[in-house]
């Protein structure tokens, strides 16, 4: 388990949604430098992943997941993106492995390379954390200038935003200001 409670499986899963910050339009994929320091950081040179040639791959990858774990926290899934993550997970190369316990899970096939390698370890993750609720808890936070991908570890698995005080706070004085501009709004009484 990671440190906040979120199953290992769906660390990568998560960092990768979270090479993208909306607020500054940052994107560590979309540099040499940042790509090869995801790839070394999460192991991932063995699988032969190139910026120039798994790029744009990679990065559509993530705005589906991104789409996947908001629809988490409760909004629809874009058609689009669900049918592309739909398509590659589906499609994603696995073998069942026993380990000397006898316990059973799901693996990526062997010899795979490039985005087969990595979906597939990304749909094992997902099968794994998928088995006690725990993909359901990684969660997109909802603030749009935010999107940062977060694990939900409340007992309701409820919340909304990564941070309840800043995202949290910002939405709820957005909304008592909206509020507060309708009530001050005279209402037309003509008939």
């Amino acid at each position: 388990m990671a440190d906040n409670g979120m199953p290992d499986s769906l660390v990568l899963v998560r960092e990768l949604v979270n090479t993208r910050d909306v607020e500054t339009g940052e994107d560590a994929l979309a540099e040499g430098a940042g790509f090869a320091d995801f790839v070394r950081r999460h192991g991932l040179g063995p699988m032969g992943l190139d910026r120039d040639r798994h790029g744009a791959d990679l990065r559509e990858l993530r705005e589906c997941l991104r789409a996947a774990c908001l629809a988490h926290a409760g909004t629809d899934m874009p058609p689009h993106e669900a049918a592309v993550l739909g398509e590659r997970l589906g499609h994603a190369p696995l073998a069942l492995g026993v380990d000397r316990t006898g316990a059973a899970a799901l693996r990526p096939a062997e010899g795979l390379s490039g985005m087969r390698a990595l979906t597939a370890r990304i749909a094992a993750d997902i099968a794994a954390a998928s088995a006690d609720g725990a993909w359901q808890r990684l969660k997109v936070c909802e603030a749009h200038d935010c999107l940062w991908a977060f694990y939900d570890r409340s007992p309701a698995g409820r919340r909304r935003w990564c941070d309840m005080a800043v995202c949290g706070s910002r939405a709820k004085m957005r909304a008592y200001r909206n509020r507060a501009n309708k009530a001050d709004k005279p209402r037309d009484t003509r008939s």
